[in-house]
């Protein structure tokens, strides 16, 4: 496993050693686990964001998100999100939805 160094405000690092002990594991874990879940949320606003611009299909979404189809539609289903998109990008969501 690669690893890794950063440097971080005193505020971050104090917030760090609260979730340690409130978790009760060893920082590396917390960090792991922060990163992992930071990347997720990540993915997935930047998702909805192109989504929603219509500059992705549905399909795109979920690939953006790492998500699978029925996920993307329960978060875009949560998010009450609304596309832009023609006829000929739902038509290429079908289709992708059946080679699944």
């Amino acid at each position: 496993m690669p690893s890794i160094s950063a440097r971080i405000p005193d505020d971050d690092e104090s917030e760090l050693e609260a979730v340690v002990d409130l978790l009760d594991e060893d920082k590396s874990t917390v960090i792991r686990k922060a990163l992992e879940e930071g990347l997720t949320t990540l993915r997935c606003r930047i998702a909805i964001e192109r989504y929603q611009s219509g500059d992705v299909s549905t399909h795109e979404a979920a690939r953006l998100a790492g998500v699978s189809l029925a996920e993307w539609f329960e978060i875009a289903r949560e998010h009450n999100l609304t596309t832009q998109l023609s006829p000929d990008d739902l038509e290429a969501d079908v289709n992708a939805a059946r080679d699944l």
